[in-house]
């Protein structure tokens, strides 16, 4: 009798362990294929920055023949774009520094207004139509990106997949938040009709260069 029951707890804990050890492998699998999608989301997004890193030494070439004045700002530009395409850069900084670009494309575009030959430049017409059609790209994949992560954020925060993420050492990340005066793309028609922004919005090099030391995380 003893025995009858020592081998039914016996078959009931080997199913338990069964059962926990499918749930476990499931939710694992899940955590892995929302971390996989997030990189995938990045990856794609990463490739329209960087479409748009290609147009920015073009541009910054045809301004300077034309704004004269504005060549700090074309300094500026030029250097956050040098910091961006480096290799070493985590997410986070990836991020921090193309909403600096953004700004610094924004005041250009702005400055641009003062110089009707510059307007009318034919090779500068191609860049404004070719950095607006990557900007539509660069907002509909952050979209997506930001899709992502917050599913992957659920899975590693939600009750039990919490679990296996705490084991699988995985963090949260962080969705692509622009600061409000760059929520809007880079439409460089509206542009010109608007007033200077902040210029707290673009980093000098000596801030931008003490935030690449220090890291942002």
């Amino acid at each position: 009798m003893l025995g009858s029951i020592l081998l039914v707890m016996f078959v009931m804990l080997l199913g338990i362990f069964i059962i926990a050890g499918i749930v476990v492998m499931v939710l694992y699998n899940s955590l892995i294929d929302k971390k996989n999608q997030v990189n995938y989301a990045f990856s794609g997004m990463d490739v329209m920055l960087k479409k748009r890193y290609d147009l920015i030494p073009n541009l910054v070439s045809t301004v300077k023949q034309y704004a004269v004045h504005e060549r700090e700002l074309l300094e500026r530009l030029t250097y956050i774009r040098t910091q961006a395409i480096h290799g070493d850069l985590s997410d986070e900084e990836r991020v921090t520094l193309d909403n600096q670009l953004t700004g610094a494309l924004g005041q250009i575009m702005i400055a641009v207004e003062s110089y009707p030959d510059l307007k009318a430049n034919q090779n500068f017409l191609h860049l404004q139509a070719s950095l607006n059609e990557v900007e539509e790209q660069i907002s509909a994949s952050r979209r997506f990106y930001n899709a992502t992560v917050t599913d992957y954020n659920n899975g590693i925060e939600m009750f039990p997949s919490n679990l296996v993420a705490g084991m699988m050492g995985l963090k949260r990340k962080p969705v692509f938040v622009i600061a409000a005066p760059m929520r809007q793309n880079v439409d460089l028609n509206l542009l010109w009709n608007r007033g200077s922004p902040s210029q707290q919005q673009v980093l000098s090099q000596g801030n931008l260069q003490q935030m690449m030391n220090n890291g942002v995380r």
